[in-house]
């Protein structure tokens, strides 16, 4: 009787243990859950509030005068910032398709072990990532030997290749059985066939992650458009939303240099929220797609190799 007892109080003790550390790893979940969401609402919130009341309130969660006057401002010309999506919008998908081709099949030959020169070209990229040739040497050698300023291709060139998305997905096809490529060449299938036939499906996890960080460097990158765009019918949204905030803050301090009564009148708060939600908002729909794969490429990814 008493062996029994003693096997039901250990097994009740786990119960309890099991239970309790998945309540308070629920509540640690709703706690970043609600990190996560509460500044978002926030942000909603502000720019749809009057420039007046953010001045004297702060920032609240719901607006005490509602205002639709970021907006107006953000919108007043709509061709111009449907313009700035499009080009965001053809250079985040040609450019992350690209991307993904080049680093994956770079990381393709850096991890077949019969390629002779795989540890002289790792070195070389690794090398990259301590030194390069500074800022003047690049704009250079885009502008005056490429000859890429003002072309659309300037923007997608400098974000092709990254070394820490090779070394991502190199670990992962490490990972990935080498009789699969051995019974493809006994087969008589060559190496790109065997790349884009076997490696890519496999890797599709990782490639998965690689692709959702390389369109949120497109989509997020101003400082290319920055250096290398003057040509207002190719500059990107951040580019354009970043211009239009600097001009906003150029008419308020010219307005208080002035001696100007009224300093609220420009939303320039409510106006960085709106800038806000229309930066962030489409990329956000892509992140549902790639979610179930973007832990597992590069967690898969950081361990192996």
């Amino acid at each position: 009787m008493s062996a029994q007892v003693t096997a039901v109080r250990p097994k009740k003790i786990r119960q309890l243990d099991r239970t309790v550390f998945s309540a308070i790893g629920y509540v640690l979940l709703i706690i970043l859950s609600l990190a996560c969401v509460i500044p978002f609402v926030l942000i909603i919130s502000s720019s749809f509030t009057k420039e007046s009341e953010i001045v004297l309130k702060g920032f609240q969660f719901f607006p005490s005068e509602f205002s639709l006057e970021a907006y107006r401002i953000l919108f007043k010309y709509p061709d111009q910032i449907i313009n700035a999506y499009v080009v965001t919008i053809t250079v985040t998908v040609i450019g992350t398709i690209l991307g993904l081709f080049l680093n994956s099949m770079t990381a393709y030959c850096l991890s077949r072990k019969d390629f002779k020169w795989r540890n002289q070209f790792s070195f070389f990229f690794f090398f990259t990532t301590l030194f390069n040739g500074g800022l003047v040497p690049w704009y250079l050698l885009m502008t005056n030997y490429l000859h890429l300023k003002d072309k659309m291709i300037v923007l997608i060139i400098p974000l092709l290749l990254n070394v820490f998305y090779i070394i991502v997905l190199k670990s992962f096809m490490n990972g990935i059985p080498e009789a699969i490529v051995e019974s493809a060449k006994i087969d008589g299938a060559g190496d790109f066939l065997i790349y884009r036939k076997l490696i890519l499906p496999l890797a599709k996890p990782a490639l998965a992650s690689i692709g959702l960080l390389l369109a949120l460097a497109y989509w997020n990158d101003w400082y290319n458009a920055l250096l290398f765009v003057s040509n207002d019918q190719l500059m990107p949204l951040q580019y354009y939303l970043y211009k239009m905030l600097g001009n906003m803050d150029g008419m308020r301090k010219a307005m208080m240099g002035s001696g100007a009564i009224v300093t609220t009148s420009l939303p320039t708060e409510g106006l960085k929220m709106a800038m806000t939600i229309v930066a962030c908002g489409p990329i956000l729909l892509a992140y549902p797609f790639v979610q179930k794969y973007f832990v597992t490429g590069l967690t898969i990814g950081a361990v192996k190799g």
